[in-house]
């Protein structure tokens, strides 16, 4: 089946370079961000300003092709891809949880945000951890048990290129 998708809008953000950008929001707290939406879009925007955090869907532009089984950033061990948010993904897509900072028109204010400059925005949608609270009893979180606190300092480097 083949799926064709529109972007909605487009990310811009301070970083123009994959190589020495955060690899996850957590390694980019208070990095400013501006998420601009296709005039044909902004009335989705209604009633978002009600929510703090927003979790954004995007196409990971500047990754060309993919590999089934990568190492990441945060582990010098190899995974499968789907066990990894490694940017190499058959569909390159991505997402990121950021705080909105404000609404203005057809902009989004954000912060925290780990996206390259111009990337191209699939969706938005509100950040509501209570969805979740009744369905994840215990959670693992595999290999990332042992790495995570890597995600704050751990920059991009050009393995995925």
């Amino acid at each position: 089946m083949k799926i064709e998708l529109e972007s909605i809008g487009t990310i811009h953000t301070e970083f123009t370079e994959i190589e020495g950008m955060p690899i996850q929001p957590t390694g980019a707290k208070g990095v400013k961000g501006e998420i601009v939406i296709k005039d044909k879009y902004v009335d989705g925007l209604k009633d978002l300003e009600d929510f703090s955090h927003i979790n954004i869907l995007y196409l990971l532009h500047k990754v060309d092709g993919y590999m089934l089984e990568v190492k990441p950033f945060m582990d010098n061990n190899t995974h499968g891809v789907f066990a990894t948010r490694s940017p190499k993904r058959p569909n390159r897509i991505g997402s990121s949880v950021v705080k909105i900072d404000k609404i203005e028109g057809n902009t989004v204010y954000v912060s925290n945000i780990d996206v390259l400059n111009e990337t191209p925005l699939l969706d938005i949608k509100p950040y509501v951890p209570q969805l979740y609270e009744d369905t994840i009893d215990e959670l693992k979180i595999g290999w990332f048990e042992a790495n995570h606190s890597k995600a704050k300092s751990q920059k991009s480097d050009d393995r995925f290129k």
